[in-house]
């Protein structure tokens, strides 16, 4: 089953049942994310593109390559592109991050982004489908070949946004900073207040010395149930 899905500003993002969809933590990701007004952003494993179609909605002068394993998955995210006629700012390329070096030029991006896998294979939930389990479990690649990927495409300087699951945070910090990758804005979601941590983003700068801000908690509702206004802003619901 496929459906085209709204989003604002003209943008909008076609979905295929077989493949992950578009969800929370890609759209706060999407938010978070602080790439240089003109820069060119990376997005490893873009899935059906839309982190990168978010991307060119935030910011209109950016230019976004979106890195995808699966081919027929590629493909959707190459229809996106064309249905929202981003041609020209955004291009989607089938290859494994972990073969990235033969792909592009080191330090290639100002910026990179990434919603990895975030379940070590045999543990968490198992998606159905063999496209949405690669989505969701590390069995075509791992958190950790994402940020290696990530320190070799990202300039000197440059920076990197992640997404990924509270209770993995320090393997994450980890895997950043033996590539040199030194966090510097981390931010943790909430379900609602008093709720643990549903997912962390963090992101990075390459070849930064030691200090990382730790953001105010990002709540998706607020004390009466009713979704946050900092949320609703992040989902531009008002335009509904």
């Amino acid at each position: 089953m496929r459906r085209t899905d709204k989003l604002w500003g003209g943008f909008a993002l076609i979905q295929d049942d077989r493949f992950f969809k578009l969800g929370q933590d890609s759209m706060l990701l999407s938010d978070f994310a602080a790439p240089p007004v003109r820069g060119k952003v990376i997005d490893l494993g873009c899935g059906n593109g839309a982190l990168g179609i978010l991307l060119c909605a935030r910011h209109e002068k950016l230019h976004v390559t979106g890195l995808e394993l699966q081919p027929e998955v590629a493909a959707l995210a190459q229809e996106n592109v064309t249905y929202n006629h981003l041609e020209q700012r955004m291009q989607i390329v089938t290859g494994d991050l972990k073969q990235c070096k033969a792909m592009f030029p080191t330090g290639a991006f100002d910026y990179v982004i990434c919603n990895p896998p975030y379940f070590a294979t045999g543990s968490g939930y198992a998606a159905k489908g063999e496209n949405r389990h690669t989505a969701r479990q590390e069995t075509g690649c791992s958190a950790a070949d994402a940020v290696q990927a990530a320190a070799y495409l990202v300039k000197y300087g440059g920076r990197a946004a992640f997404v990924y699951r509270p209770e993995r945070v320090c393997e994450l910090i980890t895997d950043m900073k033996n590539c040199q990758l030194e966090p510097k804005r981390m931010r943790f979601v909430h379900q609602h207040a008093s709720a643990v941590p549903s997912a962390v983003m963090i992101e990075a700068r390459r070849g930064s010395a030691p200090g990382v801000q730790v953001m105010p908690p990002l709540l998706v509702r607020g004390e009466t149930g009713a979704y946050t206004e900092e949320y609703r802003k992040i989902y531009h619901m008002e335009e509904f």
